[in-house]
């Protein structure tokens, strides 16, 4: 199976935390949390469509005026996402300048902001850079399962975790994947082409299967086309999976309510982006800090049944010990750990 989602740490494991993942085949990106943004080229900016905040401290949150800029001036509408107050977060950033000469704009920004209030409320708002991001008032909206957006080719959950204030984990999935093979559409006799991607669309939305499905394509500049029942094509030429899901958890104590919500939210996921800040035995210490250890982000991973794990934002005092943390960590995941 060729991955729709393409994740990456923008920064190195003892920078801010920042994940971009990106669309293959597709100009569209997602980014989790907004911290130093400088190592991401501009055009991978132009490709956001939808940003998730866990939480406004600065090394999550400062890249906002970074993303600000190189918008500006482009017809974009962006969806962020984040916990209680975010609405009001924005609203201060975009009301921290003077937008006197919006009017010489031709294109319009949008920001539609949604806050995650609690496990079964959100609110929502808009900020449209034409009225010089004025706040338009919020609307209210009902959640379930942490279900923050659905966008068809996937989906985006959401848990509410402590970090002395509210702080979000999150979790993006494919609902289900279509594989297309190549050897048993020429066994059909079925060309290659941008049917296919049709195909996937009607398979994924649960047309029925007695559906007559155009098959089309040019030859010698001719339009040509056949029909077939969805039936025969999903049992002779294409496989569905599981899509992908892939975890992302930063800034947590190791609490057993926490432990509970972060397992919860990332059981199966193929990679696990987790915070390890402190080292096996600095316990107390990541207590203290509300973060978490190496052996913890380990162990979490461990619990979650997940595929792989992915460590960052280790504490700067540890410079120059990325494999022994990283270690510790995937000792605590193969369950190796003392």
């Amino acid at each position: 199976m060729t991955p729709l989602l393409h994740p990456f740490l923008v920064n190195d494991r003892f920078g801010d935390p920042v994940l971009y993942v990106e669309f293959l085949f597709e100009k569209r990106a997602l980014l989790f949390d907004m911290g130093d943004l400088h190592a991401l080229a501009t055009r991978k900016l132009l490709r956001l469509t939808d940003i998730f905040v866990s939480h406004a401290h600065i090394d999550h949150f400062i890249g906002f005026d970074q993303t600000l800029r190189v918008l500006l001036g482009r017809e974009k509408h962006i969806r962020l996402f984040g916990p209680a107050d975010f609405i009001e977060r924005v609203a201060r950033k975009l009301g921290g300048y003077s937008w006197n000469l919006v009017d010489r704009y031709a294109s319009d920004l949008t920001f539609t902001v949604t806050e995650l209030v609690s496990e079964h409320q959100a609110r929502r708002a808009v900020f449209r850079l034409s009225t010089g991001f004025r706040y338009e008032g919020e609307q209210e909206l009902a959640v379930t399962d942490g279900l923050l957006l659905d966008d068809g080719a996937f989906r985006v959950r959401a848990a509410i975790l402590d970090h002395r204030l509210p702080c979000l984990g999150f979790v993006v999935e494919e609902p289900a994947h279509v594989n297309i093979w190549k050897n048993r559409l020429e066994k059909e006799g079925l060309p290659t082409g941008p049917w296919l991607r049709e195909l996937k669309q009607a398979v994924l939305s649960g047309e029925p299967d007695d559906r007559p499905f155009r098959v089309w394509w040019r030859e010698a500049g001719e339009l040509k086309e056949r029909f077939v029942s969805l039936q025969h094509l999903k049992r002779k030429v294409l496989e569905v999976v599981p899509g992908q899901k892939i975890g992302y958890v930063t800034d947590v104590v190791f609490t057993d309510e926490n432990r509970r919500r972060i397992v919860e939210l990332v059981r199966d996921a193929d990679i696990l982006f987790i915070e390890a800040a402190f080292a096996g035995d600095e316990a107390q210490r990541a207590t203290e800090r509300y973060h978490l250890t190496t052996e913890q982000a380990g162990r979490l991973a461990r619990s979650a049944e997940v595929r792989r794990v992915e460590p960052f934002h280790f504490s700067p005092r540890h410079a120059g010990e990325e494999e022994r943390l990283r270690g510790e960590v995937e000792q605590a995941f193969l369950g190796l750990a003392h």
